[in-house]
């Protein structure tokens, strides 16, 4: 059975991580993937992990679901690991994948200790100053979709790799690669269709790209119709 990870759902707790306002939560996450960048020495990032770890344990949230954070992107880590290690050494390899696994981590909890729909709430009223160059609800529909789907690609590839070990493959890329990749491909293009379906893919006022009818062309219909 695969653990699952703080980005799956949302944790609900009265913790102080919980209470705290969603603007301080952004800022802390961006201070800390900030961090993977600036900090020269590897004393720096593991007190990042400290903090980012301190965290999680204020929030209550299950070690399992730490673990399987980290599990689910081990595979990307290991390979990061033995390039920057070939490419500049252990001690810049060790905290550049530190430094990932602590932005990361920290994401996680964000959307562990938020609700989805606070989290959206407050992008929309973030991108609200920008209204004249994105939709905000556009920027808000964008990231519910990354927030869905991050969770479903995890667990699609943990799915086809026990799936490939139960047939005695698990040593075999094409067998775990190819299959996820599919399962993506498909998941992205029924995600399109259903944003079609409800007109969230046309823009308002536009002439149609590539050949479709757009609002104003005939054969168009609607979204609201």
């Amino acid at each position: 059975m695969t653990t699952p990870g703080l980005f799956t759902s949302h944790v609900p707790g009265s913790s102080p991580v919980h209470r705290a306002p969603l603007w301080l939560k952004l800022a802390a996450v961006l201070v800390v993937g900030c961090a993977a960048w600036f900090a020269r020495s590897l004393a720096a990032v593991l007190v990042v992990t400290a903090l980012v770890v301190a965290a999680a344990v204020l929030a209550r949230l299950p070690v399992r679901r730490l673990l399987g954070s980290v599990r689910a992107l081990a595979p990307v880590l290991v390979l990061l690991l033995g390039f920057q290690w070939w490419q500049s050494g252990p001690a810049y390899a060790v905290r550049v994948v530190l430094g990932i696994v602590n932005a990361f981590l920290a994401a996680g909890v964000l959307t562990a200790t938020t609700p989805v729909t606070d989290l959206l709430d407050g992008v929309v009223r973030a991108a609200r100053p920008l209204r004249r160059v994105v939709d905000p609800e556009v920027v808000a529909l964008t990231l519910g979709i990354v927030v869905r789907s991050v969770p479903w690609v995890a667990g699609s590839f943990s799915e086809v790799r026990q799936s490939a070990r139960a047939r005695g493959l698990e040593r075999s890329p094409r067998a775990v690669v190819v299959p996820t990749v599919v399962h993506v491909v498909a998941y992205a293009r029924s995600t399109g269709e259903a944003l079609a379906a409800r007109g969230l893919t046309d823009p308002a006022g536009s002439s149609g790209v590539g050949g479709a009818p757009g609002p104003d062309r005939p054969g168009s219909t609607s979204p609201v119709d």
